[in-house]
């Protein structure tokens, strides 16, 4: 029996640094690249053998990358640190990227510095844990138990050179080689870097923190100082209430009010003088870029997340005007766009209600808005802009976001594993989540009627859209660059009292005639500012939807 269980016990095999550093690069180069070598093999013009060879080329490249930097960083007493801070950070990011179509940058980067708790909850799967067993806490087990071998200086230095030289002979003469198909795959598809893990996760986050993380205890910049109040409405005339409701991973092309096939607007649908923009583009593909930029003033292309981060913006003019500004959220936070602002806290009892295992309904949002304007004074003449923060559809747990009741759509993937759901099924969970979106608009727009003491307006725009499968990506956050239209095609409408079409109907039937014009998250800021009557040097009338209108 000794003999046996000695037979049977594993001698712990000793490798030199320089061997050791190969095999990490292997693993990195290769498995932890399957999806980027993927992306590779399609964009490649060869086929067949050439293509193998190509493919067999840029897995060779990344190799000799890898194990070029770890001759500068791999020694005795670094290497198994540093391979286990590469195989976590390279095994989590190629997760993403093979599993969800994910390509790492900055803004997901950002996307992460932002999220909270539940969201990240969301991401967990069986899935995900299996992944993490195989690639990430197997290679990590098996570097610890390998032994690293004791050399002479002299004779670790000489490897190191002699292998650096080797990589970068074959770094260079494969890039030679293929020169030309490197070149004008990666100059029509700059972004693919962003699946070449660990590099992606790494070097998106030193750009973040460079360029993006948030500067803390600056002043907040004064902006829109001009504005006032100009309304030409007679003087008896009732205050304005708007309700602005930001929607949350909704997609234009889910609406069946812009001809999606399924009729996900059934109570919308029914609305009389509600005016549907069906040509709107995001400011970004996600929420930490979005959200703080349709708010801001500034275009898409001249947008800077630090500026928007210091200057104070949309809601801030509208309060200095003169309007009472409240904020009510059912999401994870308002990406500082709301900081100056009333931000409602809503009432215990209606948690309650809506609230459940960390989780709240957007029927929480109606509750919330009723019980608000119900405490306002009835002799109070402040006019009010409400902003909304809707769950939406929010990913991966799509399935989390709607009640029983409207859930239409069967079968429906109800599990955050959504890469193992059918076609059928992830469109069918996701089209239930506009189903109930539109409940909930339709609720708010029901509300708005029944007040007497207001002009009331409602205007809907979600902050970016979302991929369900299509090409292999899942979620939003895409280099914008590339971003499918899934991602960046978003749905806008609004709505008008009767009170206030009788004060403004130049306005109205204007927007009505310039619903088919394309649009975007740059409109928001100067058109809603010209339909509270706010006048400012800061409202930029080129992207006025207004403009035409006399306003």
């Amino acid at each position: 029996m000794q003999k046996i269980i000695e037979k049977l016990k594993l001698s712990r095999l000793e490798l030199s640094v320089s061997m050791l550093s190969f095999i990490i690069a292997v693993w990195i180069g290769i498995f932890l690249n399957l999806a980027f070598l993927e992306k590779i093999y399609q964009l490649t013009p060869y086929g067949g053998l050439k293509a193998a060879v190509f493919i067999m080329a840029t897995a060779c490249v990344l190799i000799a990358l890898y194990n070029l930097v770890f001759q500068l960083l791999n020694w005795k007493w670094t290497i198994k640190f540093v391979g286990i801070l590469l195989l976590v950070i390279g095994g989590f990011s190629a997760y993403f990227v093979s599993s969800l179509g994910v390509l790492i940058s900055p803004d997901q980067v950002q996307n992460m510095m932002q999220t909270d708790v539940a969201e990240a909850t969301d991401l967990m799967s069986l899935r995900i844990v299996i992944w993490a067993g195989l690639m990430v806490v197997l290679p990590i087990v098996v570097l610890c138990w390998v032994k690293v071998k004791s050399e002479k200086v002299q004779h670790i230095l000489l490897k190191k050179l002699l292998s650096s030289l080797a990589s970068l002979v074959v770094i260079g003469g494969l890039l030679f080689v293929f020169y030309v198909d490197y070149a004008a795959i990666f100059r029509e598809n700059r972004a693919i870097k962003g699946m070449i893990s660990p590099q992606n996760a790494i070097a998106s986050t030193y750009s973040y923190f460079h360029k993006k993380a948030p500067k803390k205890n600056l002043p907040v910049m004064v902006y829109g100082e001009d504005a006032q109040l100009v309304s030409t409405a007679p003087a008896t005339a009732l205050p304005k209430m708007m309700v602005l409701v930001v929607g949350e991973t909704a997609r234009a092309e889910s609406f069946s009010l812009n001809g999606y096939g399924k009729n996900t607007n059934p109570e919308l649908s029914k609305q009389q003088n509600l005016v549907n923009f069906n040509q709107v583009s995001s400011c970004g593909t996600a929420t930490a870029v979005s959200l703080p930029c349709m708010f801001s003033g500034m275009p898409r292309k001249q947008y800077d997340d630090n500026l928007a981060s210091q200057r104070q913006g949309l809601l801030d003019i509208a309060q200095r005007a003169g309007y009472k500004v409240t904020w009510i959220s059912n999401n994870s936070g308002c990406k500082g766009v709301c900081t100056r602002v009333e931000q409602y806290q809503i009432p215990a009892e209606i948690q309650q209600k809506w609230c459940a295992d960390g989780e709240c309904k957007d029927g929480i949002l109606n509750d919330a808005l009723a019980a608000y304007i119900a405490q306002i004074p009835k002799d109070d003449r402040q006019p009010r802009l409400i902003v909304l923060h809707q769950m939406g559809s929010h990913g991966p747990a799509y399935y989390k976001r709607t009640p029983k009741e409207y859930q239409h759509f069967k079968p429906s993937c109800d599990t955050n594993e959504i890469q193992g759901c059918s076609k059928e099924q992830l469109i069918n969970v996701y089209d239930n989540t506009i189903v109930y979106t539109d409940h909930v608009l339709n609720q708010v727009i029901e509300l708005l009627k029944k007040q007497s003491n207001y002009r009331t307006g409602f205007l809907y725009l979600s902050d970016h859209g979302e991929s369900t499968g299509e090409s292999g990506m899942y979620l939003h956050g895409a280099p914008y660059a590339i971003a499918p239209t899934q991602q960046t095609q978003v749905p806008m409408m609004m709505w008008f009292s009767t009170a206030w079409m009788d004060t403004a109907p130049q306005q109205v039937n204007c927007l009505k005639n310039e619903r088919n014009q394309q649009f975007s998250h740059d409109y928001l800021f100067p058109s809603l500012l010209t339909l509270l009557d706010v006048k400012s040097k800061t409202i930029d009338e080129n992207y006025n939807m207004l403009r035409q209108c006399g306003a």
